[in-house]
């Protein structure tokens, strides 16, 4: 017990460590341009090795055990009971589209359980493997949690489907208290949501029993633990659960907002919000503008702010080349005054990230798309993962042995970084090439969708085995020649880049001059803005005297 306690203090603050971490922007199907629900993620952790996650479907004979291992850190846990069948997860979505992702909002610290056997990470993977639906993995996880006890602290889940989207919100009841208090709002099938590392459920309606679900000591809990004492119609999970801090508004409740002013017309009535003027909190969900691409999505995760008061691309902090990035940790104090720098939803300590598109006027095998990319959004290309896939593309797995301390050349997650870290120092100057890239690859990818799923579905019809299989090395193909592109693109960078000159091309190629040497090279020096900035902070320093 000794140990575990321990443990359980290691993970918490390996926790609050990774607060400000993950990022779930969410699209009803009615607010989407195909009809698709969809539903995104980014798992931002410092320290995650991003791949692809695989488990099969499977039977078990009666009696088998399930040893349960702490996503996060990988320490047992204990053993729960084992489903007699299990359905193939590959990455965060199922055989039957069913997607679940999240965002840690940690909450109050005593109500972490250090007996408990089920962490956040392996509910969504169990849930992943035992469920069909939405509402299916909503009571898979709960009761899982009741019966074995939950070990993570606070945390928001996003369930979906091909008809519906959920966010749960869970919270445990403190050490040696078995089971958790969660409420579960579904998203309607118009609107748009989002949530990011603060819990976002306030008010929710009791008496809709089709559109909210929650566990019956919600309200009485918080009451006994002295976190609300008023009438129930006024009760609020986040204020009970997660009271509103600096952070929890300018690191993560302003990701949301960055959503909503992009597809809503309501930006500027929830910008007084973010910025502390009003303790209004916004909306959990609203009616979108216009209707959403899944490449819309895409492009949102990669978002810094751009164009926005937050926008943080063009101060100081930006150096020369006006990175839209700031190395952790967020707040730092210079003398004995404390500041912070902000979090935009596209950062670079992401592991992967991925977009699903879950689709109800297609067979499961052929309508459950996970975009996956690793890395930064910003810095990736997504590539589909159709759900009935049932291998993982080697550059997405740990070849080589790879993981986060140990790189190699034929993976993925380190081929992204190498390329990304490359162009973070010279941001303004290098990511025209990476974005060309990036846009063709996905656009390319995009266009041949239809094809594919046209020739999965004629498949499908006569032999199911063959459509998986088609798919499934579809999903490895794409996955391997996009990696190979980006390869190419970190080797093209380096001599077009090296020694901070710009090497001339045209028409893809490096010039050459009349005599077949290496044209004369560019000079580009630093951006005029920058230097004027230089010359104010060093003075006559480096006049050249007359």
């Amino acid at each position: 017990m000794k140990k575990r306690i321990i443990l359980c203090a290691a993970t918490l603050l390996l926790a609050l460590a990774n607060t400000f971490a993950c990022t779930n922007l969410i699209v009803g199907k009615n607010a989407s341009a195909d009809g698709s629900t969809i539903v995104s993620y980014s798992a931002d952790s410092y320290g995650l090795f991003g791949e692809l996650y695989h488990y099969p479907a499977a039977t078990y004979p009666k009696g088998a055990v399930l040893k349960v291992y702490e996503w996060d850190s990988g320490q047992y846990l204990g053993s729960i009971a084992q489903a007699q069948q299990t359905y193939n997860v590959i990455g965060n979505i199922n055989e039957y589209q069913v997607t679940i992702a999240e965002t840690t909002f940690g909450g109050r610290p005593e109500l972490t359980d250090s007996t408990g056997i089920i962490d956040y990470g392996s509910l969504i993977y169990i849930g992943l493997q035992r469920s069909r639906t939405a509402r299916e993995a909503i009571k898979v996880m709960t009761e899982l949690v009741q019966k074995y006890g939950y070990y993570s602290g606070g945390e928001s889940f996003t369930i979906a489907d091909p008809n519906e989207i959920w966010i749960m919100e869970m919270i445990g009841k403190g050490a040696g208290i078995r089971g958790a208090v969660w409420v579960a709002v579904r998203v309607p099938d118009d609107c748009i949501s989002a949530h990011a590392n603060q819990s976002r459920i306030h008010r929710f309606d009791m008496n809709d029993k089709e559109n909210c679900l929650y566990s019956p000591d919600v309200i009485s809990f918080a009451r006994e633990k002295g976190y609300f004492n008023g009438v129930n119609k006024d009760f609020s999970f986040a204020e009970a659960y997660a009271p509103l801090d600096f952070g929890a508004r300018r690191f993560c409740e302003a990701r949301v907002w960055s959503f909503f002013n992009q597809y809503t017309d309501q930006g500027k009535n929830f910008l007084p919000y973010i910025q502390g003027q009003t303790d209004e909190p916004m909306p959990l969900y609203l009616k979108p503008n216009r209707k959403l691409s899944v490449q819309d999505v895409k492009n949102m995760m990669r978002d810094h702010y751009e164009g926005t008061p937050l926008d943080i691309s063009n101060d100081f902090g930006a150096g020369p080349y006006k990175t839209p990035y700031r190395l952790s940790p967020l707040n730092f104090k210079v003398g004995d005054v404390e500041y912070f720098n902000e979090r935009p939803i596209s950062t670079q300590q992401s592991g992967f990230v991925f977009v699903s598109q879950m689709r109800a006027n297609l067979p499961d095998a052929i309508g459950g798309v996970l975009w996956f990319g690793v890395d930064d959004a910003n810095m990736t290309v997504f590539t589909p993962v159709y759900c009935s896939t049932t291998k993982v593309p080697v550059c997405y797995s740990r070849v080589d042995g790879a993981d986060y301390i140990t790189f190699s050349w034929n993976s993925a997650f380190w081929i992204y970084n190498w390329v990304s870290n490359m162009v973070y120092p010279r941001y303004d100057l290098m990511i025209g090439d990476l974005r060309a890239t990036q846009q063709e690859l996905e656009n390319t990818l995009n266009e041949a969708q239809s094809g594919i799923e046209e020739k999965a579905s004629k498949l499908l019809a006569k032999d199911k085995a063959a459509a998986i299989s088609f798919l499934t090395n579809y999903t490895n193909m794409t996955a391997q020649s996009t990696f190979d592109t980006w390869k190419q693109l970190g080797t093209f960078l380096v001599v077009k880049y090296n020694d901070g000159v710009v090497k001339r091309v045209k028409n893809g190629q490096f010039e050459r001059n009349a005599i077949g040497q290496p044209a004369g090279v560019l000079r580009p020096g630093y951006p005029k803005d920058f230097l004027e900035e230089y010359i104010k902070q060093t003075g006559d320093r480096y006049k050249v005297p007359q």
